[in-house]
């Protein structure tokens, strides 16, 4: 491919919504185009890292015996009622009407149609297991779509699923796509961990999600660095401190003028956080399989910790929760700044098991200006459920071992779940085993996004002046800069170099513009490709072309003809890194 040709631009300039590094570069180095919020152009480049990427898995998903097949994108609404999410997913789905009246949806993922699929096809132990998989396009309505392509509306997936007819076959897949994940990343260079995370809108019995360590990503991951402890921070446990044992007190009002936070109630009381009780209140969104109602959520935390807003929804199975304004809450009956389940009726109150073992607890007293001193979980409030709802922090203890956990940031590249018989039970595919008995088809589902994997290759792999791509997944290997020379031809040389190159599949970017070497050389930097390759008179006279590496500041001439050989070598080199 010729430079001149290539449609795409580089800028010189960062643009100023671009906020992350490999935003910045992908647009500068003209990989990628912005249409709407979320929604991006992947340009010749970036398209071509695509489809190495996406060779990548699925040379991995055929090695487990996967089955290619592409599935739609969009997807009648009546399957996503069978199994209840059309109700229970908020506005992040995309529905409309066709023109016909039938309601319909944009996928955001392919469970109900692999299941739609499976109850046609599957009718006997003798055609399990399976493994299909695909990659196509999906879309999410992200609120906060941001950082380029790390977090974005529509989007390619990788998906897979594993449909087997005993729980030990999906722990064997589950297994395997645990290994061949680590494979895909590693051979696009990227490093990954692995932590338990919740299931989320997929359901199921067990999840893991693949994470990208990053001071950019926006989730929170808890590690124990003693005995391998990982999770999200959305599921994370810790040992919780044993409280003090102490006699109940009687309860006594004393006034707190002022004191409407925890920090300014310990101040005031002279006693630790970790003796009061945090009031926290959501409106609970249930969907229409729950009710299809909103609901005030009343959480209730010791002081010294925090809400876990994810703990809170899975546990009252809320669709979503937001926030409750002050006016809902005084329709309670409590007050802000000053509440407590103390003497509350109609409310449901979620309180965390640490507050129910904790004795003489200082809590509000539902009127402004005081709270109750000695408040005891059985004696004076009861709770709807009481659970782990407090939120990990730094330093916390380890819930297998105690010792203090480590807290990271990452983005997530990858999932897996085992789905079970979540999605056969709700649309009846089964399949009769060697008894002659019907028996549900267990399911896993498996997925990675294939641009936020680009985007956080671009993120680990630059410097100061560009993009530094990994060999496996460089959208081309060789950047050819062809400079004008006086006695020697130099664009005869760049011809039979870039011939032979393309004879052993080593096709180059060609840089033929019109453009002075120092434009050439950065542009060079900026798109980043792994080896390069400058064709000149000076380099001539010295004995062949001039042969850098992108990652290294040194440079040496090669003969003309070793330069096949000597990038290819350098190629296979780079691609074991």
């Amino acid at each position: 491919m010729h430079f001149s040709r290539l449609f795409s631009q580089t800028l010189r300039e960062t643009p100023s919504e671009a906020e992350v590094v490999s935003h910045q570069l992908l647009v500068r180095a003209g990989f990628i185009r912005q249409l709407g919020s979320g929604i991006f152009s992947y340009l010749p480049l970036a398209y071509r890292v695509i489809n190495k990427i996406m060779t990548i898995m699925r040379e991995e998903m055929n090695a487990l015996d996967g089955q290619e097949i592409l599935m739609p994108v969009v997807q009648p609404a009546d399957i996503w009622k069978e199994t209840g999410r059309y109700y229970q997913i908020g506005s992040e789905m995309g529905r409309f009407t066709d023109k016909n009246g039938h309601e319909m949806v944009l996928a955001m993922t392919h469970e109900e149609v692999v299941a739609d699929l499976v109850r046609g096809t599957i009718r006997s132990y003798r055609q399990l297991p399976a493994l299909i998989y695909h990659l196509q396009t999906k879309w999410r309505d992200d609120p906060r779509p941001r950082a380029g392509l790390i977090r974005v509306r529509e989007f390619i997936m990788l998906d897979s699923y594993s449909l087997d007819a005993d729980w030990a076959g999906l722990d064997r897949q589950y297994s395997a796509h645990y290994d061949a994940y680590f494979r895909i990343f590693k051979r696009c260079g990227l490093s990954t961990v692995a932590v338990r995370s919740g299931t989320g809108m997929m359901g199921g019995k067990e999840a893991h999600e693949y994470m990208y360590l990053t001071p950019i990503g926006e989730d929170s991951l808890l590690f124990c660095d003693a005995c391998g402890y990982s999770a999200n921070r959305q599921v994370a446990s810790m040992r919780k401190p044993l409280p003090e044992q102490e006699d109940p007190l009687p309860l006594e009002k004393v006034a707190t003028p002022g004191a409407s936070s925890i920090e300014e109630l310990a101040a005031f009381l002279d006693v630790p956080a970790a003796k009061t009780a945090k009031a926290v209140f959501f409106m609970g969104q249930f969907s229409a399989e729950n009710g299809g109602h909103e609901e005030l959520i009343f959480a209730v935390v010791r002081g010294d910790m925090e809400v876990n807003e994810t703990k809170v929804a899975n546990l009252v199975k809320a669709a979503e929760l937001r926030p409750a304004t002050d006016e809902e809450i005084r329709a309670s009956g409590a007050v802000p700044g000053y509440a407590s389940p103390v003497g509350l009726k109609g409310v449901k109150v979620i309180v965390d098991d640490l507050v129910a073992r904790s004795p003489n607890l200082v809590a509000g007293a539902n009127l402004a200006g005081f709270h109750l001193r000695n408040v005891n979980y059985g004696r004076d409030f009861s709770a709807d459920l009481v659970a782990d709802i407090s939120a990990v922090r730094d330093g916390d203890g380890c819930p297998q071992c105690g010792a203090p956990l480590r807290l990271a940031r990452g983005v997530e590249v990858g999932n897996i779940f085992k789905l079970g018989t979540r999605y056969s039970d709700a649309l009846h595919c089964t399949f009769l085993d060697e008894n002659g008995n019907n028996q549900p088809v267990i399911m896993g589902s498996y997925g990675i996004g294939v641009g936020r994997l680009l985007a956080c290759v671009a993120e680990e792999h630059n410097d100061d002046r560009g993009l530094v791509w990994p060999a496996a997944i460089a959208p081309y290997p060789v950047h050819m800069v062809v400079l004008p020379g006086r006695e020697v031809d130099t664009g005869a040389i760049a011809a039979s170099v870039e011939a032979a190159l393309m004879a052993a599949g080593l096709d180059p970017l060609v840089d033929d513009r019109e453009e002075s070497a120092g434009v050439k050389f950065n542009d060079a930097d900026l798109i980043g490709l792994p080896v390069r390759l400058t064709i000149s008179e000076r380099a001539f006279k010295q004995g062949g072309v001039e042969m850098k590496l992108r990652a290294s500041a040194e440079s040496r001439v090669i003969p003309l003809d070793q330069v096949v050989t000597e990038v290819r070598s350098m190629i296979d080199l780079l691609s074991q890194i």
